[in-house]
């Protein structure tokens, strides 16, 4: 159950869901034809260990991950949805670019994985225990980021723009800003605020990237938490969403002087040549509800 100062690790509460990511990021990986591949994904999880690991190596396991009827969709998620912010940030980049923010940062690889032209600095923001995570693992590791890499460690509930600027951010020159997995937990007002900070942060020529929800009626949301209680095991996710929207991405950034663009994510998948749930599944409702937003300021 969220409560409005609660905090986290990378096994508990929102920190585990970047875990339950990076194993399906792993699981599409596996695949003779991924969409993606992020190899520090497999890292991560066996570096936890336990169910995390399981979930890659037993096909007939318990996890969620390996269940036709969620588990493949939502691995083919998350080969999309990492595809196209790899995209996005090759995209910014190409455009000259340099400065990188990633909210709620989790177990994104990216400041380890892409080819940052020189110059490129990476805010990583999120709960400092996750950041200890991350960076233990791939130091352990002897893993180096390609480019220059700097933790911010604050509750985006809280003043992060002031946490950003304080750790070198300059809002004087371009910037790309994502927010992958992440609008979901946060509360409308927050959501809210998140927008108007990307806004007040941002030169002309910065990008945006964002991936948001449609809320679900508030009937199906309690007997979806009801079920995901029964469940037991990996099945948490309901219990730590909000449920709320402040306002479509696009449309918001539009009114600020950004030129927006969305892409449902189920028109992604098909781009893709994956394979769309079954209409009137509970998959079906988790893809159709999901958009990516770009944007550039004018």
């Amino acid at each position: 159950m969220r409560t409005d100062n609660d905090s986290w690790d990378i096994t508990t509460s929102v920190g585990s869901t970047a875990l339950f990511v990076a194993a399906a990021r792993a699981l599409e990986a596996q695949k003779p034809d991924p969409v993606a591949v992020d190899a520090y994904a497999e890292v991560f999880c066996r570096a936890v260990g336990g169910s995390w690991a399981a979930a890659l190596d037993d096909p007939e396991g318990e996890s969620r991950l390996r269940t036709e009827d969620f588990g493949t969709h939502f691995v083919n998620f998350q080969g999309a949805r990492t595809r196209w912010f790899d995209e996005f940030f090759a995209a910014a980049a190409s455009d000259g670019v340099r400065q990188v923010v990633i909210l709620a940062a989790g177990l994104d690889s990216r400041a380890y994985r892409l080819p940052w032209p020189d110059g490129t600095v990476i805010y990583e923001l999120d709960q400092p225990r996750v950041l200890d995570f991350k960076r233990e693992v791939l130091e352990a590791r002897g893993e180096s980021p390609t480019a220059t890499r700097v933790e911010v460690a604050v509750d985006l509930r809280d003043d992060w723009p002031a946490a950003l600027r304080a750790a070198g951010f300059d809002p004087a020159a371009p910037s790309a800003f994502v927010a992958e997995g992440l609008m979901i937990y946060l509360p409308a007002t927050a959501q809210g605020q998140l927008f108007a900070g990307i806004d007040a942060l941002t030169a002309p020529g910065s990008h945006v990237g964002i991936e948001e929800g449609e809320p679900m009626p508030a009937p199906a949301f309690q007997a979806a938490k009801a079920a995901e209680r029964a469940a037991g095991g990996d099945a948490v996710f309901f219990a730590l969403v909000y449920n709320e929207k402040f306002a479509d991405a696009d449309q918001w950034f539009g009114a600020h002087g950004w030129d927006a663009a969305r892409t449902p994510l189920a028109e992604l998948l098909t781009g893709l040549g994956r394979t769309l749930p079954p209409a009137g599944s509970p998959a079906a409702s988790m893809v159709n509800a999901n958009t990516l937003v770009k944007a550039i300021k004018k």
